[in-house]
């Protein structure tokens, strides 16, 4: 006597092999996490110093490592930025800014970029540079 398979097993079979096959191809959403940006330095600020209650000036940032979508943070706060050079930066810094006496921490950030491999794997963290502070006499 022979036996024959049911329609029903074949297609059970067969949906298995496939599930089986396209995961040993490597078809899965693994993604990629992203990898350590440039990671920005800031060596001088010019200028160093103003006094409380003057006029808005440029802050001028030089260093090392700045991506043409660098940030500068002053104060915490991402301020409009213009790219000079890959070790340059400036920045317009308004009245209300330096008001008052004190020390202004300022950093700058390479933001990162998203990923462009299958499922948005890859892509780069972003960087943020040492501090660097700035006086208001």
């Amino acid at each position: 006597m022979t036996i024959h398979p049911t329609p029903k097993a074949v297609k059970s079979t067969l949906l298995a092999t496939l599930i089986a096959a396209t995961l040993a191809c490597g078809y899965s959403s693994k993604s990629t996490p992203p990898a350590a940006g440039n990671i920005p330095a800031i060596a001088q600020l010019t200028p160093t110093s103003m006094g409380a209650g003057g006029a808005g000036f440029t802050l001028t940032v030089n260093g090392s490592k700045f991506n043409t979508n660098a940030v500068v943070n002053w104060s915490g706060a991402a301020q409009t930025t213009s790219f000079v050079s890959g070790s340059q930066l400036t920045v317009a810094i308004p009245a209300a800014a330096i008001a008052t006496a004190g020390t202004v921490q300022v950093t700058v950030t390479n933001p990162g970029t998203s990923g462009t491999g299958m499922y948005g794997s890859g892509g780069t963290l972003p960087e943020t540079s040492n501090t660097i502070a700035f006086i208001i006499n």
